[in-house]
């Protein structure tokens, strides 16, 4: 997938401009932003919930008997 470059970014920032005009920018991006930060948090909890699950699991298990 080719990356995008400057001129590229600049374009679509025009674009955006255009579209939703400069006064909206600014709630755009906190908007943004804190949607980023709400997705961090959640996969975050996440991972800890998955984490203490499988601790409790392995804890409850018994452990392996030698067959030899």
């Amino acid at each position: 997938m080719p990356s995008l470059g400057w001129q590229e970014l600049l374009l679509i920032l025009l674009i955006v401009i255009i579209i939703f005009g400069a006064g909206k920018l600014p709630e755009i991006g906190g908007a943004l932003g804190r949607g980023i930060k709400e997705f961090r948090q959640a996969t975050r909890d996440e991972s800890e919930e998955h984490d203490e699950t499988t601790t409790e699991t392995a804890a409850r298990e018994p452990a392996p008997k030698d067959l030899s």
